[in-house]
């Protein structure tokens, strides 16, 4: 089978970027053909090269067909349904926000929601058939991120594992409260310039992770104690009891309940169970192998083609619906680029930073992202 996975970025690596990685690499250890093509390459980009998976930036290159579109990112896929006209598709919903509309288009023929809240976005704000939709919950690649060795009774070491992570965010309250607690900290993400390219080489070294999402999970599966942390708040501590609601949540926005304070987080550190921690660990390492996914995502693609076989595309639903995406992807932008300009003024005002340049860029970017 020959996928198409298309991505928005492989620039800095993230949560999409090593979900599209493992992917990849699976179908090809598997024996299909994966290719995936966005619309920026950088450093995420030479880990596909390295693992030889195909990656392009022009879908011209590609000279084979295509079987099936897997879709991470909505320009992207319907720039890819365009390209491919007889080629069905899967759309992959990743957070609750997002500046582009997920698309509506007729070879579609299912939706994925990597948690319970992404579950919601399809059916409840995109208006997505519920027949059409699939919770097929986030997960590790156990090969690569393996267990280290029993926790310490008192935590020495923690890691705030993620690329939002930074001065100007929430890295200030999680020092505080280390530093309270006599806790080292070292951060791992891009915003901070410290992100590395195998952070299972290193998760291993330290006992607590500051994290979110796929890198809590990973963190996690390494066996280390997770407090769940980003820019909208504190989670808490991942403790057994809350683990299978808390994976429904992805370890995600909503779970970000409490308020980002010194005071919060040192309650947190104040619950740190090293055997409770390994529990965790074990019941993520038995429950969240991304083998079970990867494994469901085939069987999908395998049902998606065959419904597609049976049924004669219909051009004008999909000239129309081609339409509808880019009329509503118009509006967006235009309220975007409002929101982007009062946001970069702020900056230039507060921060005293010129609206030019990567810095400026970056943290306009990071403003502006969807809470």
């Amino acid at each position: 089978m020959r996928v198409l996975i298309a991505g928005h970025s492989l620039g800095e690596t993230g949560g999409v970027q090593t979900y599209e990685r493992d992917l990849a690499s699976w179908l090809l250890a598997k024996g299909h053909s994966p290719v995936v093509y966005c619309t920026e390459l950088g450093d995420a980009a030479r880990q596909f090269f390295r693992r030889t998976i195909p990656v392009t930036d022009d879908l011209g290159t590609i000279a084979a067909p295509i079987d099936v579109i897997h879709g991470d990112s909505s320009m992207e896929t319907m720039t890819a349904m365009l390209h491919f006209p007889d080629t069905p598709a899967l759309f992959v919903s990743h957070g609750w926000g997002g500046i582009a509309p997920t698309p509506h288009f007729p070879r579609i023929l299912r939706y994925v929601a990597v948690d319970d809240t992404c579950a919601d976005r399809l059916i409840l704000r995109e208006g997505i058939a519920p027949d059409k939709v699939s919770v097929l919950l986030n997960a590790v690649d156990l090969d690569i991120f393996r267990q280290r060795a029993p926790l310490p009774a008192k935590p020495r070491r923690a890691v705030v594992f993620g690329n939002v992570a930074h001065e100007l965010t929430f890295l200030p309250v999680i020092r505080e409260a280390c530093r309270r607690a006599s806790i080292e900290v070292q951060v791992v993400g891009a915003f901070a310039n410290t992100a590395v390219a195998d952070p299972e080489e290193i998760l291993g070294d330290f006992d607590i992770a500051f994290a979110k999402a796929k890198c809590a999970m990973e963190a996690m599966a390494c066996g280390l104690a997770v407090i769940l942390c980003d820019v909208t708040g504190i989670g808490g501590l991942v403790r057994s009891a809350d683990l299978d609601r808390l994976r429904r949540l992805n370890f995600g926005i909503r779970t970000l309940q409490k308020p980002l304070s010194a005071e919060t987080v040192l309650a947190e550190l104040a619950l740190y169970d090293a055997d409770d921690a390994r529990a965790v660990s074990d019941r993520i390492r038995q429950t969240a192998s991304s083998d079970g996914l990867h494994e469901s995502l085939l069987a999908l693609y395998e049902t998606i083609i065959q419904e597609h076989a049976e049924h004669t595309s219909d051009w004008l639903a999909e000239s129309r619906a081609a339409a509808a995406f880019l009329q509503d992807l118009a509006i967006k932008d235009r309220q975007n680029e409002g929101r982007y300009w009062t946001l970069a003024k702020a900056a230039q005002r507060v921060l005293r930073m010129p609206i030019v340049g990567p810095v400026a860029t970056r943290a306009v970017r990071w403003l502006a992202r969807p809470r």
